[in-house]
C-alpha cells in the first residue's frame, strides 16, 4: 500500500470521528481570521494566520522587491490547496484509492485593466482552470464521483463561484494604537 493510500485510510477514520463529534456537540460556526500588514519601503505584505506567516510582495517594476508571490498567484494557490485537500478528503470518505495527486491551477490576467481606457476589463484572474492529475486503480466513475463531491464541498471553489456579501471599513490608527 502506498503512503498516500495509507494516509487516506487514516484520513477516513479521522473524518468520520470528527463528523460524529461535530454532530454530538452541535457545534456553532467558528470565526476565522487572517491579519495582513504592509510595511517598509516596498510595501511588503505579511499575512498572518494563526502562528503562520506568508510574505507577499510586488515585483521591482511596481516598486517592490519581488520577495514573494502576488495576491493573484496566492489566490490560485489557495484554490489549488483547497481542491487538493478536499479531493483527498472525498477520496478517503468514498474509499477511492489514490497513489498520487497533483493539482494545477491557471488563469489569465490582463494588465491593461489598470489603464482608464480599459476599465471594462476585469482586474481579477479570468479563465481560471484547474487540472487534477491522479494515479489510481479506481474506475473513471469513482474518480468522477470524487470530483463531483469536491466541487460541491470545496469551500474556496464555492466561495469563488457563488456571489458573496463582503463588507469593509477603514478601524484609523491614532497614537500608534491598533
Amino acid at each position: 500500500m502506498s503512503g498516500l493510500r495509507e494516509y487516506l485510510t487514516v484520513k477516513r477514520e479521522k473524518m468520520l470521528a470528527w463528523r460524529k463529534k461535530i454532530a454530538t456537540e452541535n457545534k456553532q460556526p467558528t470565526a476565522i481570521s487572517a491579519h495582513v500588514t504592509a510595511e517598509g519601503r516596498s510595501g511588503v505584505r505579511r499575512i498572518r494566520i494563526k502562528e503562520h506567516q506568508i510574505i507577499l510582495d510586488s515585483p521591482p517594476e511596481l516598486a517592490g522587491y519581488g520577495l514573494g508571490p502576488g495576491s493573484q498567484e496566492v489566490q490560485l494557490g489557495v484554490l489549488g490547496s483547497c481542491l487538493t485537500h478536499v479531493y483527498l478528503t472525498q477520496a478517503a470518505l468514498q474509499e477511492v484509492p489514490l497513489d498520487s495527486l497533483d493539482v494545477k491551477v491557471t488563469a489569465d490576467i490582463d494588465h491593461r485593466a489598470t489603464q482608464e481606457e480599459f476599465s471594462h476589463i476585469p482586474v481579477w484572474p479570468q479563465n481560471v482552470h484547474y487540472t487534477i492529475n491522479v494515479t489510481s486503480p479506481a474506475s473513471d466513475e469513482q474518480l468522477a464521483a470524487v470530483l463531483a463531491a469536491v466541487e460541491r464541498t470545496c469551500p474556496i471553489y464555492n466561495f469563488l463561484i457563488n456571489p458573496q456579501v463582503i463588507t469593509g471599513s477603514v478601524v484609523r490608527v491614532t497614537n500608534g494604537e491598533r
